[in-house]
């Protein structure tokens, strides 16, 4: 079995908590008002203005046998660059206090997602950045458009809100291929293993993070999802 095979086998169970949260049922079953869609672009904000910098962590870390990844993270920030920007539009369109958000700080799932992956380049093995890389652009692909259309549709919301949500879906989709033939190229059993780990822990974190967001219940009231 090539790694990329065996990294969705192992983590399987740990998306379960990402594609369970119960904000993608709210979606579908039209229980998601604005301030739902600004807390959810509020948190994206506050990782993904990470991923360039951790990205760069990563190259700086990696040993010379992995040049061919080092390689790779180049091409990946040249594409990741200013995706935090895009965010930011999304949500001054919405109408939000882009000023407040951008110096703001984010719930604790992003905080501990964050603090984590920048703590195992430190000081663990820094190929644990493309765990990340697993759980954020393989649920970009299954959620990011679709879940953009049907809230657009019942926040009649314009296009200008929705640029980080229908990028992500259109443009993850050639990313992931590249990363699946960048981690069948991982033949480190230490390397492999850091990876399955960090995806299963950002899967976590970031499944707690979509569990956080407010929704709307069909009485109107407002309501925090559950675990």
């Amino acid at each position: 079995m090539k790694f990329f095979e065996a990294l969705q086998s192992e983590t399987r169970d740990a998306r379960g908590h990402v594609m369970t949260a119960p904000v993608l049922a709210a979606v579908a079953g039209g229980q998601f008002d604005l301030g739902g869609y600004q807390h959810f672009l509020v948190q994206a904000y506050h990782h993904v203005k990470h991923t360039v910098p951790l990205m760069m962590a990563c190259g700086a870390r990696l040993p010379e046998r992995l040049e061919f990844v080092r390689e790779a993270l180049v091409a990946y920030i040249q594409e990741e660059y200013g995706h935090h920007e895009w965010i930011l539009d999304d949500l001054r369109a919405t109408g939000a206090d882009v000023d407040a958000i951008r110096h703001g700080e984010p719930e604790l799932p992003v905080q501990l997602m964050v603090c984590y992956l920048y703590d195992q380049i430190a000081r663990g093995n820094p190929m644990s950045f493309f765990g990340m890389v697993q759980v954020l652009e393989g649920s970009s692909i299954e959620l990011a458009t679709p879940m953009g259309q049907q809230v657009q549709k019942q926040l009649k919301l314009p296009d200008q809100a929705f640029s980080y949500l229908y990028s992500h879906g259109a443009l993850d989709i050639g990313h992931f291929d590249f990363y699946r033939t960048l981690m069948d190229q991982i033949t480190c059993p230490e390397d492999q293993a850091a990876i399955i780990e960090s995806a299963r822990v950002v899967y976590r974190l970031y499944g707690d993070m979509l569990r956080g967001i407010p929704l709307q219940q069909a009485a109107g009231e407002r309501r925090h999802a559950t675990a």
